[in-house]
């Protein structure tokens, strides 16, 4: 099928554009994009389906690489029908890629649920699952957040490929603490697999950071969060990446976990291409219920987040990438630049060599976004899944 979304501000990705323009796709695939002028003096004939984005937005579909769960549906309770599931819902909200993050649990465990995810990759009528991101069992003991300590590994080559065996291969981002015995041996068998390791959940000095960049490890976890801190006389994890230009990092734009001001010293000191808005939602994000779980416990959502029931400790973001656009743009950042951290950056970080940007040969993984942030139109690989335009 032919489609083209016309009468739009296109924001490519690549390049800003204020004039109203077009994007043609061809099957899954775009095929090109033209100014508006240009599709005015084309005949198209009927069977092309013409979408009138009426000056709202098109743009790439956003890319969460750090997703636990969405509306009753994660990787704790981990059914294949669940997952699926969680596809359709997240590209509702503008989604179109994702990767389904495991906290660490028993092995077996473990390898039943990645087994779970895999079953489901081929299958999304929504947001495709690109592979599985890992946060664990190789982490510190010591910057758990609400991870369980039972839980943790030391760096262990078999433990990995016996995980890598179960996830069949599609493990695509891996989260460690880059200071543990035996994690530059790991961190170099991973390196061939092709994985993007994350340093986080780390209570690194600043040299085991720097030596972790020297293996590989070129990405952080939810940046400011779960990580050593920035100190005088030792920056520790947090002034390590923010030190090190070719050190990217996720980051939780809620306005809970990392404060609005301190985005302002992350655009000073971060390049723009190395800054990518992750959710870290958790299982009861956009639930409706009284009794909402996540990772086994009962939480309560309170202050914008989630907490535990039993002790109040912060349990993890209720953010979606919709809402994360939003806050970027308030707390300063252009738009155009929060395209990049939710789709260009994560597609480029994770090696997605053909989402992330509108632009001929790419995937069609589109939206229409207006100017108050709804989502007005989403297109995953030439399919549309929302559309709350009217169709000429």
């Amino acid at each position: 099928m032919t489609i083209c979304i016309h009468n739009g501000i296109v924001l490519s990705g690549l390049t800003s554009n204020t004039q109203r323009s077009a994007v043609l796709i061809e099957d899954s695939k775009i095929k090109d994009t033209f100014s508006e002028e240009r599709f005015n003096k084309m005949n198209f004939g009927p069977e092309v389906k013409l979408i009138d984005a009426k000056g709202n937005y098109i743009m790439p579909g956003f890319i969460d690489t750090h997703i636990h769960g969405f509306k009753g549906n994660g990787t704790d309770t981990c059914t294949t029908e669940g997952i699926l599931q969680m596809s359709k819902d997240l590209a509702q909200y503008g989604v179109t890629a994702f990767n389904p993050t495991m906290y660490a649990s028993e092995t077996e465990e473990m390898k039943t649920k990645l087994k779970a995810i895999v079953a489901a990759m081929g299958h999304e009528e929504g947001a495709r699952i690109m592979g599985v991101h890992l946060e664990g069992p190789f982490i510190s003991p010591e910057r758990l957040g609400v991870q369980r300590p039972e839980t943790v590994k030391l760096p262990d080559i078999k433990l990995f490929d016996e995980l890598w065996e179960a996830a069949e291969g599609h493990i695509v981002n891996m989260t460690v603490a880059p200071e543990l015995k035996g994690m530059r041996e790991l961190a170099l068998h991973c390196i061939e697999k092709g994985i993007i390791l994350q340093a986080g959940h780390t209570n690194a000095q600043y040299e085991n950071i720097v030596e972790g960049i020297q293996v590989g490890i070129l990405h952080s976890t939810h940046f400011f969060n779960a990580m050593s801190q920035l100190h005088h006389r030792n920056p520790g994890t947090v002034g390590a990446i923010l030190i090190h230009p070719e050190v990217s990092c996720e980051i939780i734009a809620d306005g809970v976990h990392v404060h609005p001001d301190l985005f302002k010293l992350l655009g000073r000191d971060k390049n723009r291409a190395q800054i990518v808005l992750v959710t870290d939602a958790l299982t009861p994000t956009e639930q409706k219920g009284e009794h909402l779980f996540a990772n086994g416990e009962e939480v309560v959502f309170k202050d914008g987040c989630f907490h535990r029931k039993a002790d109040d400790v912060i349990a993890g973001s209720s953010l979606t990438m919709k809402k994360a656009i939003k806050n970027i743009v308030q707390f300063g950042y252009p738009l155009t630049d929060a395209i990049k951290f939710a789709s260009v950056n994560p597609a480029r970080i994770m090696k997605y060599t053909h989402k992330g940007i509108l632009s001929p040969t790419y995937d069609s993984d589109i939206l229409v976004m207006d100017k108050l942030f709804s989502i007005k139109l989403v297109m995953i690989e030439g399919k549309i899944v929302k559309n709350k335009l009217e169709v000429q």
